[in-house]
């Protein structure tokens, strides 16, 4: 038996406008795009609100923050997955690329970070199998190269995985993300409490296993990812010799490039360029890296990314399409965007033959407040 909804008298974001109309779904498939005002018998009136295609996170580390709920505090792996899923459908987001780290510092008596990828990912596809999500769930591996485990935890996953994407992360002192160390220090004393000598003589220790590490780990995780048949990011690029470094490794995504002239060498390679919305939010980054909304404004910002804030992503998206005054670009960057760059190409956009993954919002003032989503046509 078809199951057939009509979503009537809608403002509808489309890929490259917005227009007054109706969407019809049949069997969890977008079935016809029409346009006009008014709700004909039987359909359900969207009352003059948006509708745009299903929100697309290609990076959160959202899911660890649903394991570890305070310092100390481990949740069971189960229950924090189905938080993190229910937490994603309320603000939208229809399709998660799941970010796990994989690389572990297990030397250290404060500063250690454990094994967790593997028996995590196991979880989340189990979950997945037993259709007890509510959204689609896809993993990422962050491939930590400052690391002293990373090429026998990415042993760990096979192309039976679907492992969609691996990005290449270094968080040594000094460079990248952390090139101004009082940033990393901030962190870590925030996280860990470190301080004083024990900081100091941290760093020269992860200073010092990066040096002996990072060539192996990097062509050892550049040989996994195609291993496992995933997509290649770059992360935290600074420089214009990174990304030629990041393009030679076959890169087609950089996440959180953090100078202007990253940025601009990413766009002239190609590579797509993915900032986080909180970062456009905020005005800035926490970092002191580039500002998201000054890569918006020249053109060289692609995707959106809520990164530790699942609500950021249609908020910057929506505030990003009021600036500009074109919403559809705005909501582009976290739907359209991200399906691409991800290899996706049944949702993404408001069309016939795709996925039926929609999100209604209405304003609140400055604010989208999301107010019915739907995944393969099911309200959820």
């Amino acid at each position: 038996m078809t199951m057939k909804t009509t979503l009537a008298n809608a403002r509808i974001v489309l890929e490259d406008e917005v227009i007054l109309g109706a969407v019809t779904i049949e069997d969890g498939v977008i079935a016809a795009v029409d346009q006009g005002g008014g709700a004909p018998a039987g359909a359900e009136d969207m009352g003059g609100d948006w509708l745009c295609p299903g929100l697309i996170e290609l990076h959160t580390d959202n899911l660890e923050r649903h394991m570890q709920p305070r310092p100390g505090v481990k949740w069971p792996v189960a229950a924090a997955a189905l938080a993190h899923d229910s937490e994603l459908a309320s603000v939208g987001v229809t399709t998660v690329f799941d970010a796990l780290r994989v690389g572990s510092i297990v030397s250290e008596e404060k500063a250690r970070y454990d094994k967790y990828a593997r028996p995590l990912a196991s979880e989340i596809l189990a979950l997945r199998a037993a259709g007890a999500f509510r959204i689609s769930h896809f993993l990422h591996l962050r491939a930590e190269i400052c690391s002293e485990t990373l090429l026998e935890e990415l042993a760990e996953f096979g192309p039976e995985d679907r492992i969609g994407i691996v990005s290449l992360m270094d968080h040594t002192p000094g460079q990248r993300q952390f090139r101004d160390t009082s940033k990393m220090a901030e962190y870590l004393t925030g996280k860990y409490g470190l301080s004083g000598e024990y900081l100091d003589a941290y760093f020269a220790r992860l200073k010092a296993l990066s040096d002996r590490v990072r060539e192996r780990h990097e062509a050892g995780a550049v040989a996994e990812a195609r291993r496992l048949g995933a997509r290649l990011a770059s992360h935290d690029d600074t420089t214009r010799e990174d990304v030629a470094a990041s393009e030679a490794h076959g890169c087609r995504l950089g996440e959180f490039p953090t100078t202007r002239e990253a940025a601009e060498e990413s766009h002239a390679r190609g590579i797509a360029v993915i900032m986080g919305a909180p970062n456009y939010l905020r005005g800035g980054s926490h970092s002191g890296n580039v500002a998201a909304a000054e890569l918006a404004e020249a053109g060289l910002l692609d995707i959106l990314s809520s990164d530790y804030a699942p609500s950021s992503l249609l908020m910057g998206a929506v505030r990003m399409g009021r600036e500009t005054g074109d919403l559809a670009r705005g909501i582009a960057t976290v739907t359209a965007a991200p399906a691409k760059a991800a290899g996706l190409e049944d949702r993404g956009r408001i069309a016939p033959g795709l996925r039926a993954d929609l999100v209604r919002f209405a304003m609140a003032g400055d604010l989208p407040a999301v107010r019915a989503v739907w995944s393969r046509g099911q309200r959820i």
